[in-house]
């Protein structure tokens, strides 16, 4: 089984990664923040056409399970990068999120409910 690297060490490596080729001026949040809404797109860009049953298949192929992978990893390149310029813990703001979610939206009781809707995820995304 191959041992996955800390969020630390990949955060160091993008960093030296971009110093060796000095492009930290143009490393800003503005940039970073542009460059990972691209990749994002790219990722949608896969799935777009695609039904909720082809969606759930998307990593049988070979050839879309590549592009799959080379497009999440973009996008958590750029969002770990940004969250380094930013001096964001990726983990803890997770951690704080997840925490706030589970007061906002409390498992039902007896007789079930309502999960959330799109309404209530957007009013604090």
């Amino acid at each position: 089984m191959t041992e996955h690297p800390d969020l630390a060490r990949l955060q160091r490596r993008l960093a030296e990664f971009a110093a060796a080729r000095n492009w930290q001026p143009y490393h800003t949040p503005k940039n970073l923040v542009s460059a990972l809404s691209v990749e994002a797109s790219e990722l949608v860009e896969i799935f777009q056409w695609l039904t909720p049953e082809e969606s759930a298949r998307v990593m049988d192929d070979p050839g879309t399970a590549h592009r799959v992978t080379d497009e999440v990893a973009d996008v958590l390149a750029y969002l770990l990068q940004l969250c380094e310029v930013l001096g964001v813990d990726p983990l803890a703001a997770l951690a704080a999120k997840i925490d706030r979610n589970e007061h906002r939206f409390p498992v039902p009781g007896p007789g079930g409910g309502r999960g959330p809707g799109p309404e209530d995820q957007q009013a604090d995304s």
